[in-house]
């Protein structure tokens, strides 16, 4: 198949550009590179540089292609807090500019990085599709606005569109930006460099951390798979882990024990978070291969950040 990765230079984008190149797909990516890096690409993969807002660039890339992978956006949930226009901007319109430009080419399919952010605080886990949603952030609205027009211009223009409530992705080479990173590099980086731990609140909030492969595994399965049109899709691991508890997962990773410093005066965001899986699993066959521990593991081994360091 030939397919379009938007935000094809990201942390998510790449693994999965990657994996459809490495199964003999012909794959374009766009990417603005705000925090994307091409050299992570194989070579047979096409990139442009380019505002996932550029519709005429995004006629060009469109021209034969079958499915769109769009990921392009802005990820952090802290940082939203500080720029909701950009948020909206870049989440929002970016998807509503992909949704124009494939109805002018004439692309059937859509697969849209949506979050599992957008549950917010729920009284029960595990977080099922059925839910309604309660975004705590920018971040979070942005994303199920994004669905929201999915599922609206796909009836309206004919399209097959997926949302992919993607959970706490992590893996070799995720991004780790100055401000607002990411929770698993973050701690890796600290801990393998002597520094605090820092957690807001007491450690109890739980989060769903699921790997690359099994996010890269999830998405492509979405692509062919029949009957899920308007469909939302839970990916996660399926288990919830405490932040404390990822704290001596991260620590038994490394080989050493690691004393976090407690914020407690800060918010540690929704109190809970746990993917339900039964609809992955029935629509996508798709069941979740690799725990934390080993995640972790092949985290630090893979990624030169942290296998150097932790020799």
């Amino acid at each position: 198949m030939r397919f379009l990765v938007t935000g094809g230079a990201g942390f998510i984008g790449a693994a999965l550009a990657n994996r459809l190149a490495a199964e003999g797909h012909e794959v374009r990516a766009l990417d603005d590179l705000s925090a994307g890096d091409p050299s992570r690409l194989h070579a047979d993969i096409s990139f442009t540089r380019g505002d996932v807002n550029d519709i005429p660039k995004l006629w060009t890339l469109l021209q034969g292609v079958e499915c769109v992978y769009h990921l392009a956006a802005r990820v952090s949930v802290s940082e939203s807090m500080l720029y909701p226009r950009d948020y909206n901007a870049v989440n929002v319109g970016g998807t509503v500019a992909v949704l124009e430009a494939m109805r002018d080419a004439g692309v059937r399919r859509v697969v849209l990085s949506s979050s599992g952010a957008v549950y917010g605080e729920q009284a029960t886990q595990p977080l099922h599709e059925d839910m309604l949603p309660d975004p705590r952030s920018p971040y979070a609205v942005s994303k199920l606005a994004a669905e929201g027009y999915l599922r609206v211009m796909g009836i309206r223009w004919g399209m097959e569109t997926v949302s992919l409530r993607i959970f706490n992705a992590y893996g070799p080479g995720q991004q780790l930006p100055a401000a607002h990173p990411p929770v698993i590099p973050s701690f890796l980086r600290h801990a393998l460099r002597g520094g605090s731990l820092v957690i807001n609140g007491d450690g109890a909030q739980t989060r769903d951390y699921i790997y690359i492969d099994d996010v890269v595994t999830a998405m492509i399965a979405a692509a062919t798979a029949v009957g899920i049109d308007r469909t939302v899709i839970n990916v996660g691991s399926g288990v919830e882990t405490s932040v404390n508890d990822l704290i001596t997962a991260i620590g038994s990773a490394l080989g050493k024990p690691l004393s976090p410093l407690y914020v407690r005066n800060q918010d540690g965001g929704v109190s809970r978070m746990c993917a339900d899986l039964r609809r992955a699993a029935d629509w996508l066959g798709f069941t979740p291969k690799i725990g934390l521990a080993e995640g972790l593991a092949r985290t630090v081994a893979h990624d030169p950040r942290f296998a150097f360091a932790a020799k």
